[in-house]
């Protein structure tokens, strides 16, 4: 299939990832009585992660994020020559995302974006007020295990069929793990979105979210190539089994 129209299923995976999560999180979980909290936060992410994986993991992939694809390249299951294509693809999905998300939050008296927008965040912008380097190596360690699950779960020698619920898991028990922390990144797209309407403290704390996932994810394909490493189809090729 073309780079372009895979390109074009993570835009709109991503997209759904954003929309879904951050949405949880900005629309859902404001209401004090019947809010969803964040273990519903949490759910959504892998939802999204799950229904996504089944809808076009047999045809990009169903990365959404661009961690996971460095990731990806890095354990040798995806060619580096097409990470920039997706890489776009997968920014520009969170970006609109938000924008609809935005436009929708900003239909309500009295929404205002210094509620953070689902933003993440380190040091007095962290949920449980987390310091940089407690953040940092949170997103590292999620990342990498995020990359373990993913690289294994869609080995030709794992269980068929089965590896977009084990991804969808995974990434639940990450946000469960890692929203009181940074509010949970493990992907720049997801961290870009909302930094961009947020400005502020949020565009100044990027950074963050794009290095420690990216090292986490590198370090995950590098263990996974070390330990556990056979010769293996991409993930596309995987999924659509």
């Amino acid at each position: 299939m073309p780079l372009f129209k895979r390109a074009s299923a993570e835009f709109f995976g991503t997209f759904w990832l954003v929309f879904g999560g951050c949405g949880s999180a900005v629309l859902a979980a404001a209401f004090p009585q019947l809010g969803i909290g964040f273990a519903g936060v949490a759910l959504a992410f892998g939802l999204t992660v799950l229904t996504m994986a089944f809808a076009i993991g047999h045809i990009s992939g169903c990365h959404l994020n661009p961690a996971v694809s460095i990731g990806l390249v890095t354990g040798k299951r995806f060619p580096a020559s097409e990470l920039p294509a997706y890489i776009v693809a997968q920014v520009a999905g969170a970006i609109a995302a938000s924008g609809v998300l935005y436009l929708i939050a900003s239909g309500k008296e009295g929404f205002s974006l210094a509620g953070g927008f689902a933003s993440n965040g380190y040091g007095v912008h962290s949920p449980g007020g987390y310091s940089l380097a407690a953040c940092f190596i949170a997103e590292v360690v999620l990342t990498a295990f995020f990359l373990l699950v993913i690289l294994g779960s869609t080995d030709e020698r794992a269980p068929k069929g089965l590896a977009p619920i084990a991804i969808g898991l995974c990434l639940t028990l990450i946000h469960l793990v890692g929203i009181p922390v940074t509010n949970t990144s493990v992907n720049p797209a997801r961290s870009t979105g909302p930094a961009l309407f947020v400005g502020g403290w949020a565009l100044s704390q990027l950074w963050l979210f794009w290095v420690a996932p990216i090292v986490g994810a590198i370090i995950g394909g590098l263990i996974s190539n070390f330990f556990f490493a056979a010769p293996q189809p991409s993930v596309r090729e995987e999924l659509s089994r």
